[in-house]
């Protein structure tokens, strides 16, 4: 049992053992025999689109599931299922992801989705969506690569505004035909050296492809995040980031892979203290960041 009180497991026992309804200790931090709650924030999450018939049931059972794990509020975006996407289609998804917000207020922040390749359109996008209807940040999938020029001119707005962005990533040793320009952990410092006020989350670290390598492309690269997101389940993500990139740089996530990703947070060897910043310490300075 470590200092938190969760005690320290695999998660093949987590899972077989706990579940989804014995997951309310996922907040519980602090000192040793402290019974504080410490707010818990998903930074990567997702509605779903409209196109599906029981969207309104998919996006309630997201947040039955966020009820019975302990977690107060998810960092949504809803994507389109067609990419790349037109402005058309992506200021739909923007407005469909704020109806959802207002349907559970307090409950869901979203992300304004943009494909960057059409610039004016995009700027424009985000701009009425942080400014008007209190978007928190940026989601951006694999349209380009993150260091590509024509990103650049969101990077700037995203700047001026004073919000993240949340970068689909991942790093494999082959080529994945349907994301031919996928970035990674290495493109997320290339642009952070160009950018270093920008504020990057790296996406799912335990979900796109080789998670130590991901790590320790970032380790000199202190403004870019990293999310615990993913379905894949090996041991030692979240310490391995944490020692790496430092706890400051390491934001909870789901990703929808929710049992999996609580089961690593939980069982992680960290402190409580770190535990307390990841959970959603980190996310929230991220957000204090806001200029608008």
């Amino acid at each position: 049992m470590d200092e938190s009180g969760f005690g320290l497991m695999s998660r093949r026992a987590f899972g077989a053992g706990l579940g989804l309804a014995g997951t309310a200790g996922l907040a519980r931090a602090g000192t040793a025999g402290s019974a504080g709650k410490v707010k818990v924030i998903d930074a990567h999450a997702h509605l779903s689109h409209h196109g599906s018939r029981d969207y309104l049931e998919r996006d309630r059972q997201l947040i039955d599931a966020a009820d019975r794990l302990g977690i107060d509020q998810l960092c949504c975006s809803l994507l389109s299922p067609r990419h790349p996407t037109d402005p058309e289609e992506f200021r739909r998804c923007n407005d469909w992801a704020a109806e959802a917000a207002k349907r559970y207020p307090g409950r869901i922040l979203c992300y304004c989705y943009v494909n960057p390749g059409y610039i004016k359109e995009a700027c424009d996008e985000v701009s009425r969506c942080v400014e008007k209807m209190g978007f928190i940040g940026v989601k951006l999938y694999n349209d380009y690569v993150a260091t590509e020029p024509v990103v650049w001119p969101l990077v700037e707005r995203v700047i001026q505004l004073g919000v993240p962005i949340l970068h689909h990533a991942g790093h494999c040793y082959s080529l994945i035909p349907p994301q031919p320009r996928i970035s990674d952990g290495g493109t997320f410092a290339e642009l952070a050296k160009r950018y270093p006020e920008a504020m990057i989350i790296c996406a799912h670290i335990a979900g796109g492809g080789d998670w130590e390598w991901t790590a320790k492309s970032l380790r000199n690269a202190p403004s870019v995040c990293i999310d615990t997101s993913g379905s894949v389940i090996d041991e030692g993500t979240v310490e391995m980031a944490v020692k790496i990139m430092g706890a400051d740089r390491v934001l909870f996530g789901c990703d929808m892979s929710m049992t999996a990703s609580v089961g690593r947070i939980r069982s992680a060897a960290v402190s409580d203290a770190d535990r307390a910043k990841i959970l959603s310490g980190n996310m929230q300075r991220l957000l204090a960041r806001r200029r608008v």
